[in-house]
């Protein structure tokens, strides 16, 4: 007879012998489950950020719609950074936010708080929606913005999820930092 695992022949034990046999589960390790979280983060991230920007292209083509107070939608390209900053440099652009994933994904495997796996991910999920519209759509690596608020750049779903992100980030690294102990009288 042949060796088996202590936890299955502990699971053959407790069972009665009509009773199927449960596989051993694996769980997986905390840096892959952290990946594993961050990946699915970003890629709804992703996946709705193109989603929308490929309705704004279809639909908002030579015309905005007011949503409501300053809220509009209107169709524009950026080739620059934020606040479209570094205009017609959209390979540098590509350079510096593949760099900036790689910096993110290392946070997620040294991370402990499960919020800021999260908002690493959609920081990640962000950068990598901008990193495809420059990649993909032709247009001079040209990011498509459509979120107007008449006092703020026009933006994107990429960058709301960047800059909620980092917000989140933030505040995770403010409520987790370490505290002197009060002082006793």
């Amino acid at each position: 007879m042949q060796e088996r695992g202590t936890l299955t022949a502990l699971n053959e034990e407790a069972s009665p012998p009509h009773a199927p046999v449960r596989p051993e589960r694996r769980r997986l390790e905390p840096a892959a489950a952290r990946l594993a979280v961050a990946a699915a983060v970003a890629g709804v991230v992703v996946a709705v950020d193109q989603f929308t920007k490929q309705l704004a292209v279809d639909r908002l083509a030579g015309r905005t719609i007011h949503v409501a107070g300053p809220l509009d939608l209107t169709l524009e390209r950026n080739t620059g950074s934020a606040f479209s900053l570094f205009q017609g440099h959209a390979a540098v652009l590509v350079v510096v936010a593949a760099g900036l994933v790689g910096f993110l994904v290392w946070g997620v495997v040294r991370s402990s708080s499960p919020g800021r796996v999260v908002a690493l991910g959609a920081v990640i999920g962000g950068a990598l929606g901008n990193v495809v519209d420059r990649l993909t759509r032709g247009d001079h690596g040209a990011v498509v913005d459509f979120v107007e608020l008449h006092f703020w750049p026009t933006f994107n779903l990429a960058d709301a999820s960047i800059v909620l992100g980092c917000v989140a980030l933030a505040v995770s690294l403010f409520w987790d930092r370490p505290r002197s102990p009060s002082r006793r009288p």
